[in-house]
């Protein structure tokens, strides 16, 4: 087993709609290159403004 890794020393992103920094979690783990928002929220609020305009 892999030894633990502290919060701090995970990789962060920052969100491409709130522009807050999160860091990397295990459920990305295949995905990361892909994530893009930190939430759903995040995600919902960019879809809603991107049909907006």
């Amino acid at each position: 087993m892999p030894p633990m890794r502290r919060k701090g020393d995970l990789p962060q992103k920052i969100c491409a709609q709130c522009a807050r920094p999160f860091a990397w979690r295990k459920k990305w783990e295949r995905v990361w290159d892909e994530v893009r928002y930190c939430s759903d929220r995040c995600r919902a609020e960019a879809k809603r403004a991107a049909r907006k305009t």
